[in-house]
């Protein structure tokens, strides 16, 4: 406990799913976590999945806040860092979790459709990393993690789901696989200032409050899903410890460290790299 007292994370994506686990957990390892997201309420209020995101790490013990911007505008996301930096002094981690996907045929991408995903999903991980780089130079020291996804990669043949499913990410994989490109090159060139940049994936399906769409998939191959408690604790050693350019998967890098998972407040050990997955889990 406390590998992030007196830093400041934004995480963004992080109303729910794979974001929210990551800071809570950054949260309970002593970091002062800013949740982002493009929703808001009716009356200006915060909606109601951020507005608990953040309720709910105060009552773990943690300190978060919130703010509101939509990723795919790049006017409103060119001040996110310094705005992020605003509630708790300036951000030394970025997780760049938000992504999004228009699942169709690679042979039906439409230039509109293939021009919003890699806006979001590539564009504007690297701006904020462009935006938070100058500081951590300064400070001398910095994390970035890109989360990516193993859909960076051709599935093999027989594809372990339906052909369908495989062709309908390519898309959102080439932003993924774009992304880790990038990731990597940026790294190596930060890296001597005692800046760490990663792509983090999860093997497969992480099995969360908000992925419910793919839990047939998983009870049917129940070795194509991971505990959300994984990908978190991945992304706490990437964003602790001293990696450059990895583009890992949450399983493998656990393994290879010989890192215990834990829960998400961290106050116990859950188990290794092999962790089962709760089907019906809704973390």
């Amino acid at each position: 406990m406390g590998r992030l007292v007196n830093r400041t994370a934004l995480v963004t994506g992080a109303s729910r799913g794979i974001g929210l686990a990551i800071a809570r957990r950054f949260a309970a390892e002593g970091a002062s976590v800013v949740l982002c997201t493009s929703r808001w309420g009716a009356h200006g209020k915060l909606a109601g999945t951020l507005e608990g995101a953040v309720e709910r790490i105060s009552d773990e013990g943690g300190v978060a806040a919130a703010i509101a911007c939509d990723l795919g505008d790049g006017d409103a996301r060119a001040d996110l860092v310094v705005r992020a930096g605003e509630f708790f002094g300036a951000v030394d981690i970025v997780v760049n979790n938000a992504a999004g996907s228009r699942m169709c045929l690679p042979s039906e991408a439409t230039t509109s459709e293939r021009s919003w995903m890699f806006d979001l999903n590539v564009n504007a991980p690297i701006d904020l990393a462009q935006q938070a780089l100058p500081g951590m130079r300064e400070r001398g020291s910095g994390w970035i993690l890109n989360i990516s996804s193993s859909s960076a990669l051709q599935p093999v043949v027989p594809y372990r789901d339906s052909q369908i499913a495989a062709h309908v990410i390519c898309a959102y994989g080439a932003t993924k696989a774009a992304l880790d490109r990038y990731t990597q090159g940026l790294a190596h060139e930060v890296a001597s200032d005692g800046i760490y940049i990663n792509t983090l994936a999860p093997e497969n399906i992480v099995l969360t409050s908000g992925a419910d769409y793919v839990r047939d998939i998983a009870r049917r191959s129940p070795d194509m899903a991971e505990p959300v408690e994984v990908m978190a604790e991945a992304a706490l050693e990437l964003c602790s410890g001293s990696h450059v350019g990895q583009v890992t998967y949450s399983r493998r890098l656990l393994h290879s460290l010989g890192l215990p998972v834990r829960s998400l407040d961290g106050q116990s050990v859950l188990g290794d790299a092999f962790l089962p997955a709760d089907l019906e889990a809704t973390a």
